[in-house]
């Protein structure tokens, strides 16, 4: 099962997606997308890691190319998040492609895991016009928020910490 979970900066995204990962009862996966710049970052990190601790996820470090990971077969994997992953593929690792290549990453990895549940942005409400590169993240986006939800069994949106269904219905478990 793929689950994609959307909404506004700090709505409570992270929180709905490891809810659903506590509730898999095989191994689960966190692969964390934030690379360690600067003060800030180190920071929000070691608090993430510290709010995972002892939930039975093992996390996973990867910065760009998910589709290089590799999982045992029926795990459960969350995905935080792909902002961050988008960001590091377009300006870390300068990647021609990277909706293809990450789309592909994710659909390697749903073939492997009985749950995948990806954690994404809304970053195209404000209307506000940004530089050439932000307008090409926030159009990148886009696109891979739109594959993903194609390809996915439930879509999530948070809003305010509730999960709302915008595809395929609310697990059980967060009900």
């Amino acid at each position: 099962m793929t689950i994609l979970i959307t909404g506004g900066s700090k709505c409570g995204k992270s929180l709905i997606g490891e809810k659903l990962l506590s509730s898999w009862s095989l191994s689960k996966y966190y692969i964390a997308t934030m690379l360690p710049y600067g003060v800030e970052a180190r920071e929000a990190i070691a608090r993430h890691r510290q709010m995972r601790k002892g939930k039975g996820f093992e996390t996973v470090e990867r910065y760009t190319d998910i589709g290089g990971l590799s999982f045992p077969d029926n795990c459960g994997i969350m995905l935080e998040c792909m902002g961050n992953l988008l960001a590091n593929e377009m300006f870390e690792a300068n990647e021609p492609d990277p909706c293809e290549k990450i789309i592909s990453g994710i659909k390697k990895l749903s073939a492997c895991a009985g749950l995948i549940i990806i954690i994404t942005n809304q970053v195209d409400s404000d209307g506000a016009e940004y530089s050439k590169e932000t307008m090409l993240y926030i159009k990148n986006m886009g696109i891979i928020n739109s594959s993903l939800a194609q390809i996915s069994d439930c879509v999530i949106e948070s809003v305010f910490g509730i999960p709302v269904s915008v595809k395929g219905g609310i697990p059980e478990c967060l009900s």
